[in-house]
Order: structure tokens, then C-alpha cells, then sequence
């Protein structure tokens, strides 16, 4: 089975449509985060970046006359129920194993408890890397959803992760070989 790309995922029309509303750069640069927070906790970077890129897939701008309204969305939003369900169909589409489209999207729920009643969440450690990268991306009111980044900008980028994922997901299946040996 062929590895679905970040850029695989960015040039799909569902990804340009609810990624790019709730915001291209925020995306990319927590992707790059989760890249880096994968290798310290141990996490496949694959499923930790295509998650932490995807895990606002589902938002919902909220607008109270004809301003983002940063406590109508505390209030209201379910993005991370909605986004789980849209990268699990994206994901499968575009040809990615079903058991990691699991993963990845669990991730995508659970990368933030803005809408869960009070209570303690145990997150895996993808789970948990996804939601420690949103928070490194993250700006006070949501600004974060309102950086600007390129197409090509976002592109490059994601294709430089693309090649950083594939060199260390080569490294481990070389270091489990010799193991074996």
C-alpha cells in the first residue's frame, strides 16, 4: 500500500475547503510541531502529522455581527466531533489504511476537551502529541485560525515534512531489521 502524502492530503477539494477555513498556516505549522513532539514521545510521525494537520477539519466559523466571536465558539463548538468524522472519510478515500484512519482521526477528536462536559480525558500518546502541537501553535481568541500562509508557501513546507517523515520511518524499519538480525 502506497503511503498517502501531506500533500496528498492538501490537494484533495475537502482539505482545501475546511482546512483552508480554519486556517491553512495554523495547520502546516502544527503539523511541524507534532513532527518534532512525535519523536519525543515515541509516536509514529506519519499518523502524528497527518493528524495534527487535519485536526481542525471540522470548524465552523462563528460570527456575531459579522465579527468572529471567540466566546460563541467556546460555547458552541463541536469542531473536533465534526473534523474526526471528515479526516476519516478524506483519509479513506484517498487510499490510507483503515486502521491508521482510525487512529488518526480518534486523534482528531480528541486533540482538545473544548467540547466535552467537565471531566478527565486519558489520551494515547498520538492523541496526546497532536493536542500538545495544537497547543504550541496556539494564540489567544483563536487568532491562530487567522494566520496567513501561502499555497506554495504551505506546499514547500509540507513537502519538506513529507521527506522528514519518509527519511524517519525508513530510519525505524532499518534499526527494527538489524534488531531482527
Amino acid at each position: 500500500m502506497t503511503r498517502v502524502t501531506l500533500l496528498d492530503i492538501l490537494n484533495h477539494d475537502i482539505t482545501q475547503k475546511f482546512v483552508k477555513r480554519s486556517g491553512l498556516a495554523h495547520a502546516v505549522a502544527t503539523a511541524e510541531y507534532a513532527f518534532k513532539l512525535s519523536k519525543v514521545h515515541g509516536v509514529n510521525p506519519d499518523l502524528a502529522v497527518k493528524a495534527a494537520f487535519l485536526h481542525d477539519i471540522g470548524h465552523y466559523t462563528w460570527y456575531r455581527n459579522g465579527k468572529w466571536d471567540y466566546s460563541l465558539y467556546k460555547e458552541n463548538d463541536i469542531h473536533a466531533i465534526k473534523g474526526a468524522e471528515r479526516a476519516h472519510k478524506l483519509l479513506i478515500r484517498l487510499g490510507e489504511h483503515p486502521v491508521n484512519a482510525k487512529k488518526i482521526a480518534l486523534a482528531v477528536l480528541l486533540h482538545t476537551d473544548s467540547y466535552l462536559p467537565d471531566g478527565e480525558l486519558t489520551l494515547d500518546p498520538l492523541q496526546h502529541v497532536v493536542a500538545l502541537a495544537d497547543k504550541c501553535d496556539e494564540e489567544p481568541g483563536g487568532n491562530h485560525h487567522y494566520k496567513t500562509i501561502s499555497d506554495n508557501d504551505a506546499e514547500v513546507r509540507l513537502s519538506k515534512l513529507d521527506k522528514q517523515v519518509e527519511k524517519a520511518l525508513e530510519a525505524d524499519t532499518n534499526a527494527q531489521s538489524a534488531s531482527v538480525s
